[in-house]
């Protein structure tokens, strides 16, 4: 009779241990899920300002077509782009073409001066220090859920229902990486 409670208890102990083990993974996930929406709302953000930038500087720099029409290729790319490695690609391009549409700006100085390219610039200035936290709380999010993937013994009861790891929003190329040089 003893043998039988005390087997009874163990698998209690067990099941009490997944179905812990479980929801802890769940709601990191979700977490990560919920830190990736984020991101995604600031990216948006940037999107909607970039036409508006765009048409502005092309106020200005009527000749420029073809950097206008790169940074609206790359608005597209990165609106279309699927998953966060997509995304976080094609935003890399995004924000490159941006770098260069700030370019040409800086040969008007008159455009400089508007007050809607100031604010559209400063707009795009907060968006953008908005992506960078909310690009850093996703990965700390992932983070977390990833070391319970690979950690003992919540590995086990992840590889059990499927839980699979979650890549990092990170910034591919070397040149992405420098602070772009701007001049005067």
């Amino acid at each position: 009779m003893l043998w039988v409670i005390v087997l009874v208890v163990v698998l209690v102990l067990v099941g009490l241990f997944f179905l812990l083990t479980y929801n802890r993974l769940v709601r990191n996930r979700n977490r990560s899920e919920n830190a990736w929406a984020q991101v995604d709302v600031q990216l948006k953000r940037r999107a909607d300002l970039i036409p508006n930038l765009v048409e502005t500087v092309k106020g200005y720099a009527a000749h420029e077509r073809e950097t206008f029409d790169e940074v609206t290729r790359a608005r597209t790319a990165a609106q279309q782009a699927q998953g966060v490695a997509a995304q976080a690609q094609a935003e890399n391009v995004l924000t490159a073409a941006i770098g260069r549409l700030f370019a040409v700006a800086e040969a008007y100085p008159q455009l400089r001066a508007s007050e809607n390219f100031q604010q559209l610039q400063a707009q795009l200035a907060e968006t953008e220090q908005k992506i960078a936290v909310s690009r850093q709380v996703y990965n700390d999010t992932v983070l977390t859920y990833d070391n319970a993937l690979e950690t003992v013994p919540t590995n086990v009861v992840a590889a059990i229902f499927g839980f699979e790891q979650r890549p990092y929003f990170e910034l591919d190329e070397p040149a992405a990486r420098e602070a772009p040089q701007v001049r005067f």
